[in-house]
């Protein structure tokens, strides 16, 4: 059985208001332009998760918020979870684990989101900025396993890598 994981780092942040505590920075005028260019190249694929699993910090929610509107059908499930904000690798490797569905979405922050990206792949996908991960990139990469509980590090195939830079 084929499982494949959508991993999305959010869109571009506000750093504007000095004052605002880093888990309430909202998206700033790129990542609200990025982040449904994103969901649309998703819907256009046919990447759609059955489930979704979220940060909690207001940039992943408004990342997750403006891409699933390019989805068409019904609603995603989300979850939100404060596991995911700023986690690193194993942190976010045993969310995803306890995960359920064959297809799931992960919105996550860097550095974390980045590495664990870097570590699922067997080959890394042939993109001058995979290794940066910057802000909105989406890595979509499936594993041959009957539950997330199942997955490697190392065992993913990476089907697709995008930045919104690639896309129209």
């Amino acid at each position: 059985m084929t499982l494949t994981l959508i991993l999305i780092r959010h869109a571009k942040s506000d750093w504007g208001d000095a004052g605002l505590d880093d888990h309430d920075r909202p998206l700033n005028a790129r990542g609200i332009e990025d982040a449904p260019r994103v969901g649309t190249w998703l819907e256009a694929q046919g990447y759609r998760p059955d489930h979704v699993l979220s940060s909690t910090a207001t940039r992943a929610v408004d990342t997750w918020a403006a891409i699933s509107r390019s989805f068409s059908g019904a609603e995603i499930e989300v979850s939100y979870t404060r596991a995911l904000y700023l986690a690193m690798p194993p942190d976010m490797l045993n969310v995803i684990r306890a995960s359920e569905g064959r297809t799931l979405g992960v919105i996550g922050h860097n550095p974390g989101i980045g590495s664990l990206a870097r570590s699922l792949v067997a080959t890394q996908p042939q993109h001058e900025k995979f290794t940066r991960y910057p802000t909105a990139a989406t890595l979509v990469v499936d594993f041959n396993a009957t539950s997330w509980a199942n997955i490697e590090i190392g065992a993913g195939v990476a089907r697709a890598f995008i930045t919104p830079r690639d896309l129209p």
